[in-house]
């Protein structure tokens, strides 16, 4: 249960930080209205808040997460953006996949 947990943390944590980078992203890059900035700030602090709820240690899950990122961010693009990852982008998520896997939850 806790595994699942932490894997919620990860998600959650994951889409307020790309999320909130897309927003921001929108502003400067899109000429979109100052909420989207706004929005995304929120966003930004929100996603910095919820990796404390992890039990794991600091460095740890800020190592773990950045494989989660590559994975949330490819999604992103493909759901949000329409870019549908290739086949190099669907290998190295399974890589970080697996660095994520072993640095947050192999038997210690």
């Amino acid at each position: 249960m806790e595994i699942l947990k932490s894997i919620i943390y990860f998600v959650i944590a994951g889409i307020f930080e790309i999320g909130g980078g897309y927003l921001v992203w929108q502003y400067f890059k899109n000429d979109k209205g100052i909420i989207y900035m706004l929005l995304g700030a929120l966003a930004l602090i929100i996603y910095g808040i919820i990796p404390t709820l992890q039990t794991a240690n600091f460095g740890r899950v800020y190592a773990a997460y950045g494989g989660i990122f590559i994975i949330l961010s490819i999604l992103w693009g493909w759901f949000i953006d329409n870019t549908a990852p290739d086949r190099f982008d669907l290998i190295g998520a399974v890589i970080a996949l697996v660095g994520v896997l072993i640095i947050m939850y192999w038997p210690r």
